[in-house]
């Protein structure tokens, strides 16, 4: 009880110290991430899940802790990450070692296909076809988002020309 509390306290002190007053949505971290407390307290920000990432998504962020980006490619799960983690900050769950972790694809109002723009972007790099285009009358395509799915990969934000996706965590109902 006592480690978690410290965790908040670190996070929140850090947070005060650069001026980041409000709540912020946390970062991003790698697939397998344990918790953020978890992560921020087990992480010796050895940079060694950064130098095993092929796809070169991962960087070192604030603080120096692990941060994905897909600014230019998605996350194919590959697990060298988790295998170079000795720390276990990433560690794969137990019942499920496949879910990385549960972040999914969400397609704002700006996408340019919602805007009659021809666009089709995301679904041709969706690996699990979790999107999908509809036809619409006047040859307008919607995009169908298949939560279930979308495994968090990223690939829809890389080559998304709007930024018109994002990885969000689903509210659990």
């Amino acid at each position: 009880m006592f480690e978690t509390r410290n965790a908040n306290t670190n996070l929140n002190r850090r947070q005060l110290l650069r001026g980041q007053l409000r709540d912020q949505q946390l970062p991003m971290r790698p697939p397998w991430a344990q918790s953020e407390n978890d992560f921020v307290q087990l992480c010796t920000r050895c940079d060694d899940c950064i130098k095993a990432c092929e796809d070169q998504i991962l960087f070192r962020g604030s603080g120096g802790f692990p941060e994905i980006s897909f600014q230019n490619a998605g996350c194919d799960f590959c697990g060298d990450c988790l295998s170079a983690c000795t720390t276990n900050a990433l560690q794969a769950p137990v019942p499920a070692p496949s879910l990385a972790w549960r972040h999914r694809a969400a397609i704002h109002d700006n996408c340019l296909s919602l805007n009659g723009i021809v666009c089709r972007s995301c679904g041709d790099a969706c690996d699990t076809d979790a999107i999908r285009f509809q036809l619409q009358t006047g040859g307008r395509a919607t995009p169908l988002l298949d939560q279930e799915l979308c495994n968090g990969c990223g690939e829809c934000l890389a080559v998304c020309p709007n930024q018109s996706i994002s990885l969000d965590i689903p509210e659990e109902h």
